[in-house]
């Protein structure tokens, strides 16, 4: 039999990123390709006395089936958090759980984008969002980014010309640029988004993952002081990368009438997140523990992100430009051809697979016009030594 897929299928692909996964089943190979927290962090001993926690103190509550909105204390608890982020008066009515803050996105695509609507996000930008929005039939335009994040002059002339549906950031510690955007520029985002009527969706999983000074607040916590802006704007949050993302919590905080039908459409997917992760998430968040987590955790990718900066410095030197990241999981980077060295990224990941060491080329993370001299590093999974060890490799691959 031959199956008739869905139209829209016709303009999405696999992830590049879990194709290039195949590829890592080679014995001794050092991967700086996944977007992945390293489990060797994950606070298994907090996270078991809060399991024991709630079958505790509410078994029937965790394990019975749940409000699709999202399981009332981890609400609480979520909103306490945000609080603690500079967000001090989300209400817990004003959230609700998902699965994980994909599952955000993709209720954001079902909620508001129609065959042919035009979305701004950033170039480059987050792949899962580039498919998950293009599955929905919109028209993805990119907006320039640069250390600072958005190039909000650039973005207001795009507003101005097509009239988005919505704008779709990630402000803080990007993924895959690491860029933050700038205080100056997360206002004038805001303003722009009451001067032209314009929804903003601000994706922000990485915003705990700061290696010196805390990133300017996110939009959310601005929005108070820009009036007219916080009804024009969403939240997209996450455990993931902060806590577990097998634990699949996330929450969207959101206009009301958006979040009505989001949570109406999220009742035909999967009716609920899974209440046992999300007591489970509510009892590790009121015990206090998060702070050393978070304490820890950033220490780590302080020291990978430093090590592979230095060791990219000192092994490639000018053929690869890029800025430090100041937070979260990745440095973005661009092969200059300096010196005759190679400027492909594409075939740089090839030659480096051969190297035994794997990153993910650039190209795919823009929705048009890729820059495919562009790379993308995680150093989160990777000890430091492995990071210098697998940095050589890649300086074999490009200049060997």
């Amino acid at each position: 039999m031959t199956i008739s897929f869905a139209q829209r299928l016709d303009h999405v692909e696999t992830s590049a990123i879990r194709e290039l996964f195949k590829l890592l089943g080679k014995p001794g190979i050092i991967s700086f390709a996944g977007g992945f927290p390293d489990s060797a962090l994950f606070d298994v001993a907090g996270i078991r006395a809060a399991v024991n926690a709630a079958l505790d103190a509410e078994p029937g509550a965790a394990l019975q089936y749940g409000a699709t909105e999202g399981y009332g204390p981890l609400r609480e608890q979520l909103a306490a958090f945000m609080a603690t982020k500079g967000a001090r008066d989300v209400a817990p009515e004003q959230l609700i759980v998902t699965t994980g803050s994909q599952q955000a996105l993709d209720l954001i695509g079902k909620t508001l984008i129609s065959p042919g609507d035009k979305v701004i996000v950033e170039g480059p930008t987050f792949l899962a969002t580039i498919q998950c929005f293009r599955l929905y039939g919109a028209e993805l335009i990119s907006a320039p980014i640069d250390r600072d994040g958005v190039q909000t002059d650039a973005l207001e002339r795009l507003i101005e010309q097509h009239r988005p549906k919505f704008v779709y950031l990630i402000p803080t510690f990007g993924n895959p640029s690491g860029a933050t955007l700038s205080a100056e520029r997360r206002r004038a985002v805001l303003e722009m988004a009451v001067r032209h009527d314009t929804l903003i969706v601000e994706d922000d999983p990485y915003g705990e993952l700061y290696f010196d000074a805390p990133p300017p607040p996110s939009l959310l916590a601005l929005s108070a002081e820009v009036p007219g802006s916080r009804e024009r704007l969403v939240h997209c949050g996450s455990l993931s990368k902060v806590l577990s993302p097998g634990l699949r919590v996330g929450w969207m905080i959101a206009p009301p009438e958006l979040l009505a039908k989001a949570t109406m459409c999220k009742q035909f997917s999967d009716a609920h997140t899974s209440t046992f992760a999300q007591a489970t998430a509510a009892h590790y968040l009121a015990s206090g523990a998060m702070p050393q987590t978070l304490a820890r955790v950033r220490q780590v990718y302080a020291e990978r992100a430093h090590a592979m900066t230095e060791a990219l410095q000192l092994e490639l030197g000018a053929a690869l430009a890029f800025v430090p990241p100041r937070g979260g999981l990745f440095v973005w980077a661009r092969l200059t051809g300096a010196g005759g060295a190679l400027a492909d990224g594409d075939e740089f990941a090839r030659r480096a697979i051969e190297r035994g060491v794997a990153f993910v080329p650039g190209a795919p993370f823009y929705a048009s016009q890729p820059d495919r001299a562009t790379l993308r590093l995680s150093f989160a999974t990777v000890g430091v030594d492995r990071i210098v060890e697998g940095v050589q490799r890649l300086r074999l691959a490009l200049l060997g």
